[in-house]
């Protein structure tokens, strides 16, 4: 029974990390697989929730399972969405390969997934510490998982949206400022029950519709739309609590 336990959660994480394989591989297939490769990040999120949600439940939370969590959110919320966002760039931007573009946006994507890793690195040193109920910076989740393969699906639903803008210049400089989130000190809060009925309502209904989204593969827009609103006061709440 304690090793079925342990199994559950640790079976939710193996399965994000795979997911997230496959996401890298989907978004080489070309064109038509990039909006695949962008849901199955947001799968890993799904997951993401559900390993972290079991492993409370069950009280199965162990080393090896935190190291191993990070490991399979490196590559399904760093290198994934890293993967995706640079040919989203070549297939949307107008990005052509060996340009100055190509080589700035390849930079941004590999100093992203160096910051993811440096981010999750941080966290495991703190990870038997107290929990308080904040963050310290963004966390890659919320990056590459939340706003990065939202923003993508936006971008492929409104082609002419995606057209009409400088991707090529805006593109590399979100994946520079997340990063900068990610390393940074700044408090973000965690998701967990608080005092505030309105506020855990608020977030049951927030994870209520991104699985809904999720599972059904629709409205991207509310998706990058939380993504922007949760990152934004976030990190707000962070500096309001903080200055209080």
């Amino acid at each position: 029974m304690s090793l079925l336990r342990y199994t559950i959660p640790n079976s939710f994480t193996a399965l994000s990390l795979l997911l997230g394989i496959a996401s890298i591989v989907t978004t080489q297939l070309g064109d038509d697989h990039l909006e695949l490769a962008a849901w199955i990040i947001v799968w890993c999120g799904l997951l993401d929730v559900m390993d972290g949600a079991s492993a409370r439940l069950l009280k199965a939370t162990s080393s090896f399972g935190a190291e191993f969590d990070s490991m399979a959110d490196l590559v399904s919320f760093g290198v994934a969405p890293a993967v995706l966002m640079l040919n989203a760039g070549l297939q949307l931007g107008g990005i052509e390969y060996d340009t100055g573009q190509f080589w700035v946006l390849v930079v941004a994507v590999a100093v992203f997934v160096l910051a993811g890793a440096m981010r999750l690195a941080r966290f495991n040193l703190v990870s038997d510490v107290p929990s308080t109920g904040w963050f310290a910076g963004v966390p890659i989740t919320a990056a590459g998982g939340g706003l990065v393969s939202s923003l993508v699906l936006v971008l492929i639903h409104y082609p002419d949206v995606a057209a009409s803008l400088p991707l090529h210049l805006y593109m590399p400089v979100l994946m520079f400022v997340l990063s900068l989130l990610m390393i940074s000190r700044l408090r973000f809060p965690k998701a967990k029950l608080r005092k505030s009925k309105i506020f855990n309502a608020f977030q049951v209904l927030v994870v209520a519709g991104v699985y809904y989204c999720g599972i059904t593969r629709s409205w991207p827009e509310f998706l990058f739309g939380m993504a922007v609103f949760l990152l934004i006061a976030g990190i707000i709440a962070g500096r309001v609590s903080r200055d209080s």
